[in-house]
């Protein structure tokens, strides 16, 4: 008896602490911010549809790939990879979308899981490059003077805080070397990094406020999810606009976008577009942006963005204290790989180098200018490892 007296009080009491954290969590932070990490939980491929959003509309005048299927594409995969059907694998191991394109053309695309081509998928990290791809058109058209300037001129509260925040650029943030502090999940859950840029349902004001400076710019490379919040301040501060609309009238409707897409936001009232993920489209469009990139910035022989920032983003980045300035995941991944503007790159020996977008889940635009080849892969899940996903595509623009 007196056990189970015991036994009662301690499961009492252990409620009560459980909902005074709680309590104490939605008075520090905010209830739907609580509700999003209990119920929700960890993110995945159907997060566009939790999240509101900005519309982004298909473009005016629609431009289609020409198709040539090559039966080439499926054969070396399946080597590659050991298995005896390409398309089996790619069911099998999660995958929503695959699509190869070379010369321009798609050799290869399909559609698993109860996907189709019209079906939105969603870019996860991949949506870090449009950030890039959109600051390098905010220089071009003069709405920023620099990608030296100090992150201070656009975001001058910041330096109220802590006046070295004057010290980091624009450039600091695009190679995630700021030296500011990111520790992905803590111990009371809540505070955790990875989590508050994810849930937390106004970025614009953790990214102000919960930011701190641990060590000088440029120092190391810390993947920092609040870079991309920041950034996307940037934008909004210098062109006037959401980001959403900058990305619509800049890059969505010159590439001729067939299907509507979205941008998900932080929340109605914040009205953020969600800077580190939530670019939701269809498979096809994300390969526009693929082709993009691949062409130097040129598209139907009209240049985009320059070819000067294309090459700027995604060349080589080896810095003579490599294995210091790197994580140890990058040694992981095949050739000399590297992290340049919010492009992942793999370096050759013979000086040739490809790169790619890269997001949670398996999602990639990879592009590989020396075979003049992009490969698209959208999925529910890795399925296989991302490094794995990515010495395929290596190996495959090797070889094909």
């Amino acid at each position: 008896m007196k056990f189970k007296k015991t036994l009662w009080i301690l499961t009492i009491a252990i409620i009560g602490v459980v909902a005074l954290f709680l309590v104490m969590a939605m008075l520090i932070y905010s209830p739907e911010y609580v509700y999003r990490v209990l119920v929700w939980q960890e993110s995945d491929a159907f997060d566009w549809q939790k999240f509101p959003a900005h519309e982004l509309n298909a473009a005016p005048s629609t431009y289609l790939f020409d198709v040539a299927p090559d039966p080439r594409v499926e054969t070396l995969f399946a080597q590659l990879s050991a298995t005896d059907n390409w398309n089996s694998f790619l069911e099998t191991h999660e995958t929503q979308a695959f699509i190869v394109i070379q010369d321009g053309k798609v050799l290869y695309e399909n559609y698993f899981n109860n996907t189709q081509r019209d079906s939105i998928v969603t870019s996860f990290s991949v949506a870090k490059s449009y950030n890039s791809a959109l600051i390098g058109m905010a220089i071009q058209e003069g709405y920023i003077k620099s990608v030296n300037d100090p992150i201070t001129t656009y975001l001058p509260e910041l330096t109220e805080r802590d006046p070295r925040f004057k010290d980091i650029t624009i450039q600091h943030l695009l190679l995630m070397a700021s030296g500011l502090e990111y520790k992905e999940f803590r111990p009371l859950l809540f505070n955790s990094d990875d989590i508050l840029t994810t849930y937390y349902p106004n970025q614009r004001k953790i990214a102000l406020e919960n930011t701190h400076i641990i060590d000088p710019p440029r120092k190391y490379f810390n993947y920092n999810k609040y870079h991309p919040q920041l950034l996307g301040m940037i934008i909004e501060r210098a062109t006037g606009m959401p980001v959403s609309n900058y990305l619509q009238t800049t890059i969505w409707d010159t590439l001729g976008m067939e299907f509507d897409g979205s941008w998900s936001i932080d929340s109605q009232e914040s009205n953020f577009e969600k800077m580190e993920t939530g670019v939701n489209a269809r498979a096809i469009d994300f390969a526009k942006f693929g082709v993009l990139y691949l062409n130097e910035g040129r598209w139907q022989g009209k240049q985009i963005i320059s070819k000067t920032w294309i090459n700027e983003s995604t060349r080589p980045l080896i810095p003579d204290n490599y294995t210091d300035y790197y994580s140890d995941w990058i040694e992981l991944l095949p050739g000399q790989a590297y992290y340049n503007y919010m492009w992942w790159g793999i370096a050759r020996e013979d000086g040739t180098f490809d790169f790619t977008a890269l997001g949670d889940k398996g999602q990639f635009i990879y592009v590989s200018p020396h075979k003049n080849l992009v490969i698209v892969r959208n999925g529910i899940d890795f399925g296989i490892a991302a490094e794995q996903w990515l010495e395929l595509f290596y190996e495959f623009a090797n070889q094909f």
